[in-house]
């Protein structure tokens, strides 16, 4: 675990510039919220808040970042000026929150815009309980929140906004439907009923700390669109509460809260979070739980014992995400996965075409968007089967076959690089034989992607293989390349009883 943090790739060194420009532009807003006289509760609403606003926002375009980010407070502020008025008046906040969960889930069939406005009001109705925000203190945590947002894209979009020297990245929309056919759909309903089990069992475990484990139920559901994945997810979750707590015990607690090194290690945290996001949601946990701990100890109230009761309440967050998803209007795994495969096999088809076309002369002809894309979409893949090949499954058959696809999907990938890259040189010509392989690959892509209920009905048919000769020119050879991944990926993906990779 520890060496797929640090030895996985990280092209252009995007994660560290994120994490390293996230710890800058936090810093930035506690130093802002400290200069202008803000109560320590003030300094920690700010810092959360740019947290939240450097992490959370993902639109395509600076552009689109820029707009996001403005409208964080927009959604912010309403939602924690309910938390603070229903401070006192338990149930009438408890259903506040939940309706809240269910909006900021449901926000995301607005794509990335939606999901960051969703994350952030929900993270301020958290934070409020976290801090226990009054409304004395409205005044002092509006200007916190106005500031820091500030503050982070002042850093986001000045100091540091690498982003302009990259291309925009490849937006992969999630599969839709109508009415409660939309994953998003279901899955507000799914994260609403389950924070409605955190809520109620957390109160029974402790009646000051129960939101943990909304908070737990809630970022269980964070980037997850199927029930295996959310069961995953929940597992990591707990996983990495555990370890950052062990963490804590031996770093945060003999603190005692001192000034200096707590503010050191709170910004190593920040950088882990930011760091691991994308690799490791494990590590990115035990981050978040040492800085939760960093964070009480600062505010003078850390102790094993709350410690022991985070892990508690983040234990039952997970079990009400796991049974809203496996008994709350479920998403199957297979499905998801289905869906996700499908697609990756016509963005081949796609890029295929658009280089074949290239090499036949067409100046219009740009493969490069669908292969941006197609590395969106196998990361999609990766995420809905990871399920089935994480260690715990005992499916071996069904591990064995998803492990299959995975390599054949890269291999594919592998391929179609190749394949552009050659397309790109302008001196590279069209051979006769190009457009017999296109076509065969065509083929064989439009052979997997079929309904399910066609997949059932008989084996894929064959794709013949065609020895490459020495002579042959690069691009042929990443087209038979191609040709024979596509081939191979017919056995995982048909088997002969016809059953699905993943199961129902």
């Amino acid at each position: 675990m520890l060496k797929r943090v640090f030895v996985a790739p990280d092209p252009g060194r995007v994660r560290l510039r994120f994490a390293a420009r996230a710890v800058l532009g936090i810093g930035l807003a506690v130093v802002a919220c400290a200069l202008l006289g803000h109560s320590l509760v003030g300094a920690v609403t700010g810092g959360l808040a740019a947290l939240l606003a450097l992490f959370t926002v993902a639109d395509a375009t600076v552009r689109g970042q820029a707009v996001t980010t403005a409208l964080l407070p927009v959604v912010g502020v309403p939602v924690l000026t309910a938390a603070a008025l229903l401070h006192d008046h338990p149930v009438p906040r408890d259903l506040t929150f939940l309706a809240v969960v269910g909006a900021g889930v449901y926000a995301r069939r607005w794509g990335p815009r939606g999901h960051s406005l969703g994350v952030f009001a929900f993270m301020t109705y958290f934070i409020a309980q976290f801090l226990r925000a009054t409304p004395g203190r409205l005044p002092e945590l509006y200007a916190a929140v106005a500031l820091s947002v500030l503050a982070a894209a002042a850093v986001r979009f000045g100091l540091w906004c690498y982003e302009r020297r990259l291309p925009p990245p490849a937006v992969v929309a999630p599969p839709v439907g109508a009415g409660l056919a939309r994953v998003t759909t279901r899955q507000a309903v799914q994260a609403t009923a389950g924070a409605g089990f955190a809520l109620v069992v957390g109160q029974l475990l402790s009646g000051q700390r129960w939101y943990w484990a909304v908070g737990a139920t809630w970022w269980v559901f964070v980037n997850t669109t199927s029930r295996g994945e959310t069961l995953v997810r929940g597992f990591r979750r707990v996983l990495g509460t555990v370890l950052g707590i062990g963490v804590a015990l031996l770093v945060a607690v003999p603190l005692h809260g001192a000034a200096v090194p707590t503010a050191v290690l709170l910004a190593v945290c920040v950088f882990g979070i930011f760091y691991t996001a994308a690799v490791s949601y494990t590590w990115m946990m035990l981050s978040v739980t040492l800085l939760a701990g960093l964070l009480y100890g600062a505010l003078d109230i850390l102790t094993p014992g709350l410690l022991a009761l985070r892990l508690a309440e983040t234990g039952v967050g997970a079990l009400g995400a796991v049974l809203a998803v496996l008994f709350v209007l479920p998403v199957t795994t297979h499905a998801v996965t289905d869906a996700w495969i499908q697609r990756a096999l016509r963005c081949v088809h796609a890029c295929t075409a658009a280089t074949a076309a290239r090499l036949a002369g067409a100046a219009d002809a740009d493969p490069a968007p669908h292969v941006a894309e197609l590395e969106q979409l196998l990361a999609r893949v990766r995420l809905a089967v990871a399920p089935l090949v994480h260690p715990l499954n005992p499916m071996l058959g069904r591990k064995r076959r998803a492990r299959r696809v995975l390599a054949l999907l890269d291999d594919c990938a592998r391929e179609i690089r190749g394949l552009v890259a050659v397309a790109a040189d302008p001196e590279a010509s069209h051979d006769a034989r190009l457009a017999a392989a296109c076509w065969r690959v065509q083929s064989a892509v439009e052979a997997l992607v079929v309904a399910d209920g066609d997949r059932a009905a008989g084996p894929a048919p064959a794709v013949a293989a065609h020895p490459v000769a020495d002579t042959s020119p690069p691009a042929l050879t990443h087209l038979h390349g191609l040709e024979r991944a596509l081939t191979e990926l017919a056995t995982p993906l048909r088997t002969p009883s016809g059953s699905p990779l993943v199961g129902a």
